[in-house]
């Protein structure tokens, strides 16, 4: 094959770094002008028009013109050229151009459904989480998702595959002998590999070379041999800069290609296969994309005898080490070889297996599903919780009955059938000792008595009641939750609590005791009528024995004592029986006194507190829910 430079018009170019290969825009067929067509006697002839699809070329006598249809620099056809000199100089040069424009169209990438599911999942885990977490903790996420959908926008039918590695591992030269051409530059001076190359063995990869951010001018076909095309079709290899250059633009590169490709062939040599920057830097945090990973051995030629098996067998070792999986016996993994790329050994081996990787067409998917379990892996501490959550019954049933409490619903009980039981005696009890209560209570001085604690200092004490439980309560509600989570709780009961001792006493006021007297039974009648009969007896009785003693009536004692000994004695029995009686119906009316300001106080309490809790608890449940489904478990243990 003979190296001719741009400016004589031909389809091969020098690599600006020294390699040849063939800079042919795009297209795997070959040009009509290369296998003869319109050619006579080993010259171009003079009318002939040569056409292909979607291109044409003029050939004019005394020079050329030439005319092709704009296209894309890479995928959008193959532009053969050839030149003939004849008679140094004497004879005109005929140069025929010939633009073959890619008729296949190029087929977008499909996800299987259940990594379409897992993408959704996160997709809403992030929508949900963007109110309790920063953009700096969901930017992993974020990216995921972003390249998940730029690698479905492109090419499904190709695999852009990176080769990486140490200064002087041979990455380049074995990026060289897979493409059977010297395409990137490979010498003793460090670094060598100054930006990506990518190689392409198929039409179509355009989209998937342009988002790396290779340009046009670095973008190569390799040697063309039809059975090396058939068996690495839809092969993008891309050659990266050192991963430990001393140019920091050059790490910065890799890293940036790294995270776009949908594997990388990580090249080591004998002396640098345990080097602490590949394995703590990349190898490692990769050890989840181990089945888009392979990890080859180069520069096997300079180990002596089984040096060769030992230095793989410690690479394997150092490989597990990194929890990197291993692809052997059938599991999947990465794929550990060893190879010599100056001498050839091996790269067959390595060149099936990545015929068959490619082939399988499955490696962006399992790229993207590997960066799915990385992010999900960096999230679930402030997803999965340390134990059970949630709020209990008896939780809810401790906070209500504290509020209860704090707006002094037992209490309310005990006066409302305190009052009950007051309203009974007056109406049941004898005027006699009724008369001498109210004389008493209105002799009894006041001094002496213990002081009454003053409303402000009755508000005081139930705000703090209010708010110890609500403290408590969120407590508890937030325990074994993520931090983020917890906090949002905390806040939410933190936000409920402002006005709710206002709130309760409110409350106390509307469902307190009932203005007026309490309600009567309907034999109070009965019993005031029997007490009403016990008195008149006695003023009978008492009028009678007047009557005798001044000689009005006629002497007659039995009588007149048995009517006043009736009233007397007859008048505590009935006042003794209403209170009993009276009892039960005053414990009833205390107890739904203060049944009524403990529902009152709940549902003030499940109001402002428990349901924006709940509501945080709920929105943790369903984000919980969503990254079980992001890590497709499922679920995720509480």
């Amino acid at each position: 094959m003979t190296a001719v430079t741009d400016e004589d018009h031909t389809g091969r170019a020098e690599h600006p770094e020294g390699g040849v290969c063939e800079d042919l825009p795009g297209g795997d067929g070959a040009a009509k002008a290369e296998s003869g067509e319109g050619v006579r006697d080993g010259r171009p002839s003079r009318e002939a028009d040569v056409r292909e699809k979607g291109g044409h070329a003029r050939v004019e006598d005394g020079g050329t013109s030439r005319r092709a249809d704009s296209a894309s620099a890479w995928d959008d056809g193959l532009i053969a050229r050839r030149a003939t000199e004849e008679n140094a100089g004497s004879e005109h040069v005929a140069v025929v151009e010939t633009r073959v424009l890619s008729a296949q169209p190029t087929v977008p990438l499909t996800y299987d459904r259940p990594l379409r599911s897992r993408l959704d999942a996160l997709r809403e885990l992030v929508g949900l989480s963007r109110t309790r977490l920063d953009g700096r903790t969901l930017a992993e996420a974020g990216r995921v998702l972003d390249e998940a959908a730029a690698r479905r926008r492109l090419s499904g039918q190709h695999t852009v595959v990176a080769i990486a590695g140490a200064t002087g591992s041979g990455k380049s030269q074995l990026f060289n002998a897979l493409a059977g051409v010297p395409i990137s530059e490979t010498g003793v001076r460090r670094p060598t590999t100054a930006t990506p190359i990518a190689c392409s063995w198929s039409d179509g990869a355009a989209s998937l070379i342009e988002r790396l951010g290779i340009p046009p001018r670095l973008r190569r076909r390799p040697l063309q041999n039809p059975e090396t095309e058939a068996q690495l079709r839809g092969l993008v290899l891309v050659d990266l800069p050192d991963h430990d250059s001393a140019a920091v633009q050059h790490r910065e590169q890799v890293d940036r290609v790294l995270a776009l490709v949908d594997a990388v062939i990580w090249v080591v040599d004998p002396e640098k296969y345990a080097d602490a920057v590949l394995h703590e830097r990349y190898l490692r945090p990769m050890a989840g994309h181990a089945e888009v990973m392979f990890v080859v051995l180069n520069q096997t030629d300079r180990l002596p005898g089984e040096a060769t098996h030992q230095v793989l067998d410690d690479l394997r070792r150092l490989l597990d080490e990194d929890g990197i999986a291993l692809g052997e016996y059938g599991d999947p993994g990465a794929t550990v070889l060893a190879l010599s790329a100056l001498t050839g050994d091996g790269v067959g081996e390595l060149r099936e297996a990545l015929g068959q990787f490619v082939a399988e067409r499955g490696a962006p998917a399992r790229r993207i599903s590997a960066d799915l379990d990385a992010a999900a892996a960096e999230l679930r501490p402030l997803y999965a919780a340390r134990r059970r959550t949630g709020l209990s019954e008896e939780a809810r049933d401790e906070f209500s009955a504290r509020l209860a409490d704090a707006v002094g619903a037992s209490a309310a009980g005990e006066a409302a059938e305190r009052a009950w039981l007051r309203n009974a005696n007056r109406a049941c009890g004898t005027p006699w000792l009724r008369l001498w209560r109210w004389y008493r209570d209105r002799s009894e001085p006041t001094t002496g008595r213990l002081p009454l604690r003053t409303q402000a200092d009755e508000e005081i004490a139930a705000r703090q009641r209010v708010e110890q439980a609500v403290r408590t309560l969120a407590d508890r509600a937030s325990t074994g939750l993520p931090a983020p989570w917890a906090q949002g709780v905390r806040e939410a009961a933190v936000r409920g609590s402002h006005g709710l001792p206002e709130a309760l006493d409110e409350l106390a006021v509307r469902a307190g005791l009932p203005p007026g007297r309490p309600p009567r039974p309907g034999w109070w009648p009965l019993a005031v009528l029997a007490q009403v009969s016990m008195t008149i007896l006695q003023i009978v009785g008492g009028l009678w024995l007047l009557g005798q003693i001044v000689g009005v009536m006629a002497p007659n004692l039995g009588v007149p004592v048995l009517l006043m000994a009736t009233g007397i004695i007859g008048g505590p029995i009935v006042e003794w029986s209403c209170r009993m009686a009276a009892r039960g119906p005053a414990r009833r009316y205390g107890t739904d006194a203060e049944r009524r300001l403990r529902e009152a106080a709940a549902g003030c309490g499940r109001a402002r507190v428990l349901d924006p809790v709940a509501a945080e608890l709920l929105r943790y449940r369903e984000v919980r829910e969503q990254y079980g489904r992001v890590t497709g478990a499922g679920a995720v243990p509480r």
